[in-house]
């Protein structure tokens, strides 16, 4: 369980770097890919937590969701974070506009960045390790 959130964590450097240097050297491509190592982070997260609290690894973007749907539902710590809603935030946000459409908005991405350190934050403590 610990090997995906720490994938996650390393997805999550590597995108602030790439970020930064794609933003620095005016490289769309590197920003798109920025974003989608940052999204990788939450899918790796949200695998890694998962794991742990249901006892299964999900094989599809739909099962996480309707894994974390259920979680919520029998977890009220868990349901309090609302982790359903912002994976699928990110997921539309970093992997489907930045990533695949092109959308390159700078300040919109750093903002999401930052969303996803959050998400990483709060996977963190409910797992018990720290980010």
């Amino acid at each position: 369980m610990l090997v995906y959130f720490e994938d996650a964590r390393r997805f999550y450097e590597e995108a602030l770097k790439e970020f930064e240097e794609g933003v620095r050297r005016g490289d769309p491509y590197r920003v798109r890919d920025a974003a989608e190592k940052a999204w990788n982070a939450v899918v790796q997260a949200t695998n890694a937590l998962l794991l742990k609290l249901a006892g299964k690894l999900p094989s599809s973007h739909w099962e996480r969701r309707r894994m974390l749907r259920e979680l919520e539902a029998k977890m009220p710590e868990v349901g309090a974070l609302m982790l359903r809603d912002r994976y699928g935030a990110r997921e539309r946000h970093l992997h489907e506009m930045v990533f695949y459409e092109g959308v390159v908005d700078v300040e919109d991405i750093r903002y999401e960045l930052g969303k996803v350190r959050a998400y990483l934050d709060d996977v963190g403590k409910l797992l018990g390790v720290g980010t």
